[in-house]
């Protein structure tokens, strides 16, 4: 029996994440290896340049660290970004899959925006500290894996299987009563995230288009194009009568290959509602 190796494995299993998701982790493990070697071999500090700091001025003349501070993490506690990766990975599949990539990213990237915003309004009249971490984006990601899949059991150590929504509302619950603490844990980030995942997929619930993020990004880790195998079955030759179910199956292969087609090419989202039925409804009869 042949054993693939360790290496083989990690890439299989990299590469057989969703890609919004495939993107973030993968992004966010670059530069956390970054961070080693610019502060070990430089004594360059990216916290320094790309941490966001809740202070409006900052904010106004530095926009990036609006985004930037979600790919860092800090090197002195490995597990924040350990914990916030499986958390995405875990929690994010599950919602990229039933909401599509690009309105995943949206979701994300609102919610870590919306912690940013929040942080910034009620930390106006204190300190700045800087702020790192994914966790504001990944608390939007698991208020939309609670609202989507609500009743799903969790198994938490050494606790019983509970349900989703009373999980991830047991993590903001915590925030707030931990609030004024100073443990270090930007909380005001967590809260906004958590608002901004709520808020986003409710407008999304009430209709609201959230695929507006450019179609290129899908393509960061682009999957090889899918091999042709769905096509339609050569007929028999010697074959003479062919029955209304034939005719049938036969142009309904054919829509399918056209959508699967247009998926391959252009991401789920680019589908109208009348694709989307019509790929739901086929899939039944598969």
């Amino acid at each position: 029996m042949a054993y693939d190796s360790f290496g083989n494995s990690m890439k299989r299993g990299f590469m057989g994440m969703p890609i919004a998701i495939r993107s973030i982790i993968g992004i966010n493990t670059v530069l956390f290896l970054l961070q080693f070697v610019t502060l070990g071999f430089f004594g360059i500090d990216l916290v320094d340049y790309l941490a966001f700091r809740p202070d409006l001025w900052t904010s106004i003349t530095q926009p990036w660290r609006l985004v930037s501070y979600m790919f860092l993490h800090s090197i002195a506690n490995p597990f924040h970004y350990i914990f916030n990766m499986l958390w995405l990975w875990w929690m994010g599949r599950p919602v990229e899959q039933t909401i599509g990539p690009r309105s995943f990213l949206t979701v994300y990237f609102g919610a870590g925006l919306t912690g940013a915003v929040v942080d910034i309004l009620l930390s106006i009249a204190g300190n700045p500290i800087p702020v790192i971490g994914a966790s504001g984006a990944v608390y939007g990601i698991m208020v939309a894996f609670a609202m989507l899949f609500p009743r799903t059991p969790i198994m938490l150590f050494l606790l019983p299987p509970i349900e989703a929504r009373y999980v991830v509302g047991g993590f903001i619950a915590l925030d707030v009563l931990f609030l004024n603490s100073s443990d270090g844990v930007a909380r005001l980030v967590h809260l906004g995230g958590a608002l901004g995942g709520y808020l986003l997929m409710r407008a999304r619930a009430n209709g609201a288009d959230l695929s507006f993020v450019p179609r290129y990004i899908e393509y960061l880790f682009k999957k090889s194009k899918p091999s042709q195998s769905s096509k339609a079955k050569p007929k028999n030759k010697k074959m003479s009568i062919v029955s209304d179910a034939d005719i049938i199956e036969e142009v309904e292969q054919t829509e399918l290959d056209e959508i699967l087609e247009k998926i391959s090419k252009n991401g789920y989202d680019s589908l109208t509602k009348e694709e989307k039925k019509k790929l739901f409804e086929l899939s039944k009869k598969g």
